[in-house]
């Protein structure tokens, strides 16, 4: 025993010895170096810094992405247990930018069944009645094929769809016979020749399947609008390769932007194009709002050329399951609330809005979201991450290292395999059903029993701990068809200076000394 004893303690330090000798020598760390063994504590501090900081020193209510509380009642609804908190809210309710609902002094009994949506405009033969909340974008490559299966078969099981994302209509997203969003970006992917178009034929034959409902085009996403993506080759299998459509082994990018429009109108040309090839399936697009002009340019086309998308999907500066440069993440596009209120006012004020509809994603997780962007101008409501956490995400933020410790965002089949796809289905089951059905109550509470009775004034948001404003009084709400009366003044330039022929805006309209476009 104690030679024993003796002959591990000469193995350590003999180790020991090696690995101070080796970071003696190495050049590429000058902590090592000065610090040989002990040095290599503060890299394992690093690593597993997320964990402690999760774990032991957030606060419920102020992590980041998605603090502690509203993770909790994700996972709770999931499993079907106790989603209540007691004792009073941890929320500084008097602190600028805290938000609350208006209460009707005579709420409503909750409906028997929550409130659907019909998308689909006069130029759609297959109109699609929606969720409140549904499974927003998110690819097959990006998410495991169990996640995936687990999203759709719990989709299936709750009638609410599952966008697809751009990485393709793959088996995985067919197998189960969920409502699906077959979403195309600007790689075309599972719609795409081999230069790298749009392939019609191939689009026509895969959205005539029953089980897609709507069709997408992907004009950008909340955490990275304006670019593309890339996936590395070592990353393209050969399964991906064949879903994709691109060859196996190597680098496949998503481009910055699309080569099927360059202007507002091509773009709503080929939105008319998507629904006629998909036999009159409700057609639409996806965008990260940069510029209210481009916004108020796409209205101008859609009344030049005589049809409308029939739904629109504002994304919010603040979603994104997918990893992205942080400068994108933290600086670039429109936070949902800002996005969601430009497009419904845009539309509004060009007499559109009647006929389009339009869904909002971007940090959706509970009941209270959900109406909040409802009152926003949104009719329905899309989510990712939580849909996620539903499957059993815990936030690790290891989506883009393959490394996901629960299978979710991986493409590792022994990771995958720990999500198994029955329970975690039932579990997307259970969290969409509790959140639409808390929603349905927050609107009876409100006063409301359908999406369109709800308004600005329902919400109020505190401008500083002494005061607070109403939606309705801190922004102006654009009246029916107001912007071809005339435009009001705040509106006005942005009004003048989008054109239906070019996403440029004409800045002649911008006289020296003027603001410039919002």
């Amino acid at each position: 025993m104690v030679r024993w004893q003796q002959a591990t303690a000469l193995a350590t330090a003999g180790s020991l010895a090696g690995l101070a000798l080796r970071d003696l020598v190495q050049r590429k760390h000058a902590v090592l170096r000065n610090y040989p063994v002990v040095g290599h504590l503060r890299y394992l501090l690093e690593d597993i810094r997320p964990e402690i900081q999760q774990y032991f020193i957030e606060r419920n209510w102020d992590g980041r992405p998605f603090d502690r509380d509203t993770r909790s009642i994700i996972y709770e609804r999931a499993k079907g247990t106790m989603a209540e908190q007691p004792f009073g809210t941890e929320r500084d309710v008097d602190r600028s930018g805290y938000e609350a609902l208006v209460h009707s002094t005579a709420p409503l009994e909750k409906p028997d069944t929550p409130p659907r949506v019909r998308v689909g405009g006069p130029d759609c033969s297959q109109p699609y009645d929606m969720s409140l909340l549904n499974v927003s974008a998110m690819s097959f490559g990006a998410l495991s094929a169990n996640a995936i299966r687990a999203l759709n078969k719990g989709a299936r099981l709750g009638g609410f769809a599952h966008d697809t994302g751009e990485g393709g209509l793959t088996p995985y997203h067919l197998e189960n016979g969920g409502d699906l969003v077959w979403e195309i970006g600007s790689g075309y992917f599972g719609a795409r020749t081999k230069d790298g178009d749009f392939d019609p034929d191939a689009f026509r034959d895969k959205s005539a399947d029953d089980r897609v409902k709507c069709v997408s085009l992907k004009l950008s996403q909340g955490a990275k609008p304006g670019i593309g993506g890339v996936l590395p080759a070592a990353k393209v299998t050969a399964e991906i390769a064949q879903f994709r459509g691109v060859p196996e082994g190597e680098k496949c990018v998503s481009p910055a932007r699309h080569k099927v429009f360059s202007t507002p109108v091509e773009l709503i040309e080929f939105i008319a194009r998507m629904r006629e090839l998909s036999g009159g399936k409700p057609a639409g697009f996806k965008l990260c709002v940069g510029s209210r002009m481009d916004v108020l340019a796409i209205c101008k086309a859609i009344r030049e050329v005589g049809t409308a998308p029939d739904f629109i999907i504002v994304d919010g500066s603040e979603g994104g399951t997918g990893a992205a440069p942080l400068e994108y993440e933290d600086h670039v596009g429109m936070p949902l609330t800002h996005g969601l209120m430009t497009v419904h006012n845009a539309l509004v004020g060009t007499g559109l809005r009647d006929n389009i509809k339009i869904g909002a994603s971007g940090k959706i997780a509970g009941g209270a979201d959900i109406v909040k962007r409802l009152i926003q101008g949104a009719d329905y409501t899309n989510a990712a991450r939580a849909m996620m956490m539903a499957t059993g995400c815990i936030q690790a933020q290891e989506c883009h290292t393959g490394k996901c410790p629960v299978g979710v965002a991986t493409q590792s089949p022994r990771r995958a395999r720990a999500l198994d796809v029955a329970s975690k289905s039932e579990r997307v089951h259970r969290y969409h059903q509790a959140t639409v059905e808390q929603a349905a109550q927050i609107m009876a509470t409100l006063g409301a029993r359908e999406p369109h009775e709800l308004s600005p004034h329902m919400l109020r948001h505190n401008i500083s701990p002494n005061e607070s404003r109403s939606y309705a009084e801190l922004f102006t709400w654009l009246r029916p068809g107001e912007l071809l009366a005339g435009a009001p003044e705040s509106w006005r330039r942005d009004w003048e200076a989008a054109s239906a022929d070019a996403f440029t805006p004409q800045l002649s309209t911008y006289r020296a000394g003027e603001a410039r476009p919002a």
